[in-house]
């Protein structure tokens, strides 16, 4: 298993062993259901509540660099923090679900998943329509200049062609504020795949 896996299957064991629900997104994500690439972190989105912070940075503090103030602001705020792998220097970022509805659906319709051919070893993943979604809405908020979450969306409609919940990305999408850049997408997609 190399190395960021690695780290993954650390950190989602222990988020499993503390009772927190959490499902793997960003990169990795779409790598799983598209196009792959290599990634500098690891993204998560986890459901911790305030009593589970401590118990929560016990264990992780053994094998990671994090900051105990760091993540009490970013549950009580609904943001994020991060977690240094000691060993290598990886990092993994938490986002908080909170009470964002979105984030909340795509905990509700996680996927669990091998992460690696080479083990058994699963872990809950977005969904497709989930990691399409979220990733167009990062493109939104970094003034869509971002190549590398256009490209991500890409290649997870090209490689799900007729496997997608179409009516269910829609209306996520109306309600995020991005249902020009899904059709965009989508019709991208469309026009390559007639090449």
């Amino acid at each position: 298993m190399d190395l960021p896996l690695s780290v993954l299957s650390q950190v989602t064991a222990i988020l499993e062993q503390q009772n927190i629900p959490y499902v793997l997104v960003g990169s990795f994500a779409s790598s799983i259901h598209g196009i792959y690439r290599s990634t500098a972190d690891i993204d998560i989105l986890a459901d911790i509540q305030a009593e589970q912070i401590h118990p929560l940075f016990e264990v992780l503090q053994k094998s990671f660099y994090l900051d105990e103030h760091a993540m009490r602001d970013a549950v009580a705020q609904g943001r994020s923090f991060n977690a240094i792998h000691f060993d290598s220097v990886f990092k993994v970022d938490i986002f908080i679900a909170r009470a964002d509805e979105f984030a909340l659906s795509q905990l509700t319709r996680r996927q669990l998943r091998k992460i690696s051919s080479d083990t058994d070893e699963a872990v809950y993943v977005a969904t497709a329509e989930d990691t399409v979604l979220a990733k167009l809405r990062w493109y939104r908020a970094g003034h869509e200049t971002s190549n590398t979450q256009w490209n991500d969306v890409a290649g997870v409609l090209g490689t799900s062609p007729g496997s997608l919940d179409l009516e269910y990305l829609h209306a996520w999408a109306s309600k995020l504020g991005i249902e020009d850049l899904l059709q965009r997408a989508l019709d991208q997609v469309e026009d390559d795949s007639d090449l």
